[in-house]
């Protein structure tokens, strides 16, 4: 059985975050990945030849105080890639409506509901109620139902009616020696991967783990090939669920707490596609369909590419592979073998409904004095900010040491 000082386990953004926090504190890391690849949700593709896309998160702003340190740490403030204006548009069927962003869809919006509904924007709260609630109390429920709904579903890849409110957008402080809203040339996995090379950190990727014990001397881990390692720390970064089944055994209370976040699932098709074979579509930066099969489709625009276009679709749960290939290439207007890279994705995102700040916070009581962390997106927030602000505050509270930079 190997000693660490810490072992996180989950090589996502949050897990490689506290991974990179741990390290810089001066401890030996060891960080366990069951997949060939670091970044979970932030998950690029490369090729063909230098073209890369994004499945997962695809978008950064200057108001991430907490990914701009790791960026500045990392050594990667040099490949921020500035991204284009967005531009939103809608879809009715395979048809691209006409007009983007605010005023395509003011315009789709039904003039009367909304003048009687906007005065009610001014004092109204988020704290307690459902994104449903809220939105359609500003702009009416038909609207809402009809256009700001399936765009808010777009955000998180999910139906977004019965979310808490206040997880969806918030309003952060602006660094403004850093572009408004980046990327990263190459992709933004390879926050995730440099994170996981910061000097002290043991990275291995396939490592699937079973369970997470309590011991006398800290924790250990079992993985799946029935090795065993032994760290003072442990670092949960997984989803709610996987989560659970790891402390079910050792933790069962802490367990139980977790089992009750509530999870879905997300295919992603990513299609790539000579430019001049993608005319059908005009430029943009999300397509967003009043009622289809999927909630999105993210392209590439944003970084514009002479030679490919690349178009990321996320499908509602209950498709088939084939139904998903062929509701892609119909709205694209081509044939499978016009497609010069495809790939598919199944992705678990936490799906929490109103009450579900009452549960973080009865996990953080179970978790306050002890060497056990758990993070990930799904406590304050969906965002890659989120994410990195929890894993930060994590280790600050078992390491007692706060961060210079807030």
């Amino acid at each position: 059985m190997a000693r660490h000082d810490v072992i996180v386990v989950g090589g996502g953004v949050s897990g490689t975050a506290f991974a990179f926090h741990a390290a810089r504190g001066g401890r030996s890391v060891l960080l366990l990945e069951r997949e060939e690849r670091f970044g979970g949700c932030l998950h690029t593709e490369r090729g063909p030849g230098d073209f890369w896309f994004e499945l997962g998160a695809h978008t950064c702003y200057n108001s991430y105080g907490a990914l701009i340190e790791m960026l500045e740490g990392c050594g990667l403030m040099g490949s921020l890639q500035p991204r284009a204006k967005p531009v939103l548009r809608f879809l009715d069927g395979d048809r691209v409506l006409p007009g983007q962003n605010l005023g395509l869809l003011v315009r789709l919006m039904d003039k009367f509901e909304l003048a009687r509904s906007l005065p009610h924007a001014f004092g109204a709260r988020q704290d307690g109620r459902t994104v449903r609630a809220y939105y359609a109390s500003i702009v009416g429920p038909k609207n809402y139902e009809r256009v700001l709904g399936p765009m808010l579903s777009a955000v998180p890849s999910q139906k977004a009616d019965d979310l808490p409110a206040e997880m969806l957008f918030k309003k952060r402080p602006r660094r403004k020696d850093v572009i408004r809203s980046f990327t990263l040339r190459g992709g933004l996995q390879r926050v995730c991967e440099a994170a996981a090379a910061t000097p002290g950190v043991t990275s291995r990727r396939g490592a699937a783990v079973d369970a997470v014990e309590k011991t006398v001397a800290g924790f250990a881990v079992t993985l799946g090939d029935g090795t065993r390692e032994e760290a003072g720390i442990v670092a949960i970064a997984t989803p709610p669920r996987a989560a659970a089944a790891l402390l079910r055994e050792g933790l069962p209370e802490l367990a139980g707490r977790l089992a009750r976040v509530r999870e879905t699932s997300v295919d992603t098709l990513a299609i790539v596609l000579r430019a001049a074979k993608a005319g059908r579509v005009p430029p943009s930066t999300f397509l967003i369909p009043r009622s289809d099969a999927f909630f999105s489709v993210v392209t590439r625009d944003v970084v514009p590419d002479a030679t490919f276009r690349a178009f990321t679709f996320h499908f509602r749960p209950g498709q088939s592979a084939e139904d998903r290939m062929r509701r892609a290439t119909r709205l694209l207007g081509v044939e499978p073998r016009d497609l010069d890279a495809a790939v598919e994705r199944r992705t678990v995102l936490p799906s929490p409904v109103v009450g579900h700040r009452e549960i973080v916070a009865e996990l953080d009581r179970l978790l306050a004095g002890s060497d056990l962390a758990l993070t990930g997106n799904w406590f304050g927030g969906l965002s890659i900010e989120d994410c990195i602000l929890r894993s930060r505050a994590e280790w600050e509270r078992i390491s007692g040491v706060r961060s210079l930079k807030m």
